[in-house]
C-alpha cells in the first residue's frame, strides 16, 4: 500500500482500515508462530502499513487543529 493510495481518505475511513491491518496483523503473527506463514516479511510491510495510516490520521488531526487556531485568530 502506498502512501498516495490512502491520503485522500478521510479520518474516519483511515481509523477503519487501521483496524482491519491490525486485525491482520494479528492474524499474521498467529500463522508465524504456527509455522503456517509462507511469507513472513508480510509481517513486517503490514507493520509499515499500520504506521503509514497512523501517520496520516495524526497529520490530518493537526491540520484541523490548524485550521481551527486560525479561524479563532480572525
Amino acid at each position: 500500500m502506498k502512501i498516495k493510495d490512502i491520503s485522500g481518505k478521510s479520518v474516519k475511513e483511515l481509523k477503519d482500515l487501521l483496524k482491519e491491518k491490525r486485525d491482520e496483523l494479528s492474524n499474521l503473527k498467529l500463522d508465524n508462530k504456527q509455522n503456517k506463514l509462507k511469507n513472513t516479511r508480510s509481517i513486517f510491510n503490514t507493520r509499515k502499513d499500520v504506521s503509514r495510516i497512523l501517520t496520516l490520521i495524526r497529520e490530518k488531526e493537526l491540520a484541523a487543529e490548524d485550521n481551527l487556531v486560525k479561524k479563532e485568530e480572525k
